[in-house]
């Protein structure tokens, strides 16, 4: 099998070929790459062919490192018709690679269903059914959030509903009685304001406004989708997030929640309103009602530790869906450089996590 990576700078014909496969991911999209220009990223887009036939797409971000070597990465990609294609993809990107790109790292946007085998860490998840390899791409550290909760949307508001936790539930109606309004919102600054305060809570880095506000913009541009929901009591925005969508997914990227620190006319302080549980109801009804039939709640720990942020996020969105997958990550070595580079690398990842929170542990 032979393909051919043909680049295009059209972003309605590559964005269409990226909604149409099987295997996708909103990160392939137009949109995201051009967020993630802001960041001094380079994103280039091919169509994938097969004997003159469009079966696949893939955006490559080239991220340069140091003078004489970059790196080329597939953010939730390639978008395929099969992981089969995987090893001749392979040897399609080694045709178009530059001699200063080193590694070609992809993440394919297959959820893999975490198990109860092979797990030494009690965390529940399956490590022996992840691919080890892929031809010649072999198993590496994910860039995006390795583990995840997905939810299935196909089925009625009904059975849906049905398969939340009963704290869900309950925090759910309290939220409709107390008459907090949740859905698609325009008023970014109040987002923003949510996802500034949750990252300073947590310790978590985030990237200038500027990366967010291109990402909304340009995810809707094309063919793909960006849109924030908010979840209010008493007009504040109390919870919300920030969502990309393409083809029949939806992925809940950005977001949080503050504290509601107001108080009525006794100087009491206002019943909590469950706003959160609101947020992700509705974000979930929002999404089936427009088409989409997967909803990726974006990153759990893979790792299970009480003390940490992470793991309160973990067990608020586990009330919502316990379909719990793997999204693993593959590396392609380009050159002989390759090796030192993925040390290096994570050699400043670790120091990135000790100088921003305090430890040389990642976040998930």
């Amino acid at each position: 099998m032979r393909l051919s990576l043909v680049e295009t700078t059209d972003p309605r014909v590559y964005d269409d070929a990226v909604s149409r496969m099987p295997i996708t991911s909103a990160l392939q999209g137009w949109g995201y790459g051009e967020a993630r220009r802001t960041l001094g990223q380079t994103p280039t887009r091919y169509l994938i062919m097969q004997d003159g036939r469009t079966v696949g797409a893939v955006q490559l971000l080239r991220k340069r490192l140091v003078p004489g070597f970059s790196t080329l990465y597939a953010p939730r990609g390639p978008a395929l018709e099969s992981l089969d294609l995987l090893p001749a993809f392979a040897e399609a990107v080694r045709r178009v690679a530059r001699p200063t790109d080193a590694l070609l790292k992809i993440e394919p946007p297959v959820p893999l269903p975490a198990g109860d085998s092979a797990d030494p860490e009690g965390t529940g998840l399956a490590y022996d059914a992840l691919p080890a390899a892929y031809g010649p791409f072999q198993r590496a550290e994910t860039e995006q959030p390795e583990h995840t909760i997905i939810a299935d949307l196909s089925r009625s508001e009904q059975e849906i509903f049905g398969a939340l936790s009963s704290m869900a539930r309950r925090n759910i109606r309290t939220a409709e009685k107390l008459g907090v309004i949740a859905g698609r919102d325009d008023d970014f600054d109040a987002f923003w304001e949510i996802f500034t305060a949750t990252n300073e809570r947590a310790q978590l880095g985030a990237y200038p406004r500027e990366y967010y506000e291109t990402m909304l913009r340009e995810c809707n541009a094309h063919g793909g989708e960006a849109y924030i929901v908010l979840s209010r009591y008493q007009g504040r925005a109390l919870a919300g997030g920030f969502f990309i969508s393409m083809g029949k997914g939806t992925y809940y990227l950005f977001g949080g929640s503050v504290r509601d620190d107001r108080v009525d006319e006794h100087g009491k302080p206002l019943k909590d309103a469950k706003a959160p549980d609101a947020f992700y109801w509705s974000a979930m009804l929002d999404a089936k009602r427009h088409g989409y039939e997967l909803f990726d709640f974006w990153g759990i720990p893979r790792v299970l530790d009480e003390s940490k942020h992470s793991y309160g996020v973990f067990k608020m969105k586990l009330k919502f869906s316990e379909q719990r997958v793997w999204y693993p990550a593959y590396d392609l070595n380009l050159n002989a450089a390759a090796p030192a580079i993925v040390r290096a690398l994570r050699w400043r990842k670790t120091r990135n996590n000790v100088r921003k929170r305090g430890t040389a542990d990642d976040v998930l």
